[in-house]
């Protein structure tokens, strides 16, 4: 088992102090992690649970390496739709994983987009404003596809990132883009070209690491139970814990824009993972 001793992706940006992250940092990173997700999507494995608490650095080193780790919700897709449990971190789930309906492995698109966002911005898109862990106003709004790309955050970051969220952040999962058009995307593939406009994200990121900090704890704590009844599933209401980073942009205000474990698999990680660029 290889220890993963560079820490987390979004904590590692925290701790770069003064120094600015920017736009083709951010360009860069999504590449990476855009990689395992096409080495997975290529074997029609779905990872269900990608999100910045399972992308780990090798080493402190700066050239260090990105990878994807937790396949605890890992699962082989063979036909279209063929998943329905609802596994899933909350803030990062796609809308149809939310309903009755089946689905595949287009929900780990909607995981990228969401992660690309907040590495533009240190923010969340979509959060919950109650006690729950998933609100029923944070799931109309997901399922909906309510966002906003709010000054001063987004100032700056070019159109086309936008635009790649927005065809990342498809409600319709047939729509939403596809692991081989997001690694063809200029914006992904043509990183030399992206602008090194430096971004908000270390700052807010750096502003609101206790509340990221809580928000984590929080998210493990709701899918620790993820399999017995999400909807019972408590966090901390926002009006207590006066969280900022989740009260930061209120949604009134947004206009409408090799592995550790494959437990849900049925092949051993041995047949389903061979030499990985990822833990």
């Amino acid at each position: 088992m290889e220890c993963m001793e560079g820490g987390e992706l979004f904590t590692r940006i925290q701790e770069r102090g003064d120094q600015a992250f920017t736009e083709k940092e951010a360009s860069e990173i999504m590449r990476d992690i855009g990689t395992a997700i096409q080495h997975l999507h290529g074997m029609n494995i779905a990872h269900r649970d990608v999100k910045p608490e399972n992308l780990l650095y090798t080493s402190k080193e700066k050239e260090s390496v990105l990878k994807l780790t937790d396949f605890g919700f890992a699962k082989e897709t063979t036909i279209q739709n063929a998943l329905q449990t609802p596994c899933y971190t909350p803030y990062y789930v796609a809308p149809e994983v939310l309903g009755p309906e089946k689905y595949d492995k287009s929900c780990d698109m909607w995981s990228l987009g969401v992660i690309m966002y907040i590495l533009l911005c240190g923010f969340p898109p979509f959060y919950s404003n109650t006690g729950q862990a998933i609100s029923p106003g944070m799931k109309r709004r997901i399922r909906m596809g309510q966002y906003g790309f709010p000054n001063p955050e987004w100032a700056e970051v070019s159109d086309e990132a936008k635009q790649l969220i927005r065809l990342l952040l498809k409600t319709d999962p047939t729509e939403r883009m596809t692991i081989s058009q997001f690694m063809n995307h200029p914006w992904i593939n043509q990183s030399m070209v992206v602008p090194p406009t430096p971004l908000h994200t270390t700052r807010v990121l750096q502003e609101d690491k206790d509340h990221w900090d809580e928000v984590k704890e929080e998210m493990t704590s709701a899918l620790a139970t993820m399999r017995v009844d999400y909807d019972q599933i408590k966090i901390k209401d926002l009006k207590i814990s006066n969280n900022r980073l989740l009260n930061k942009r209120p949604v009134e205000s947004f206009k409408w824009s090799g592995v550790d474990m494959v437990a849900s698999s049925e092949r051993t990680e041995a047949e389903l993972l061979p030499s990985l660029p990822f833990l």
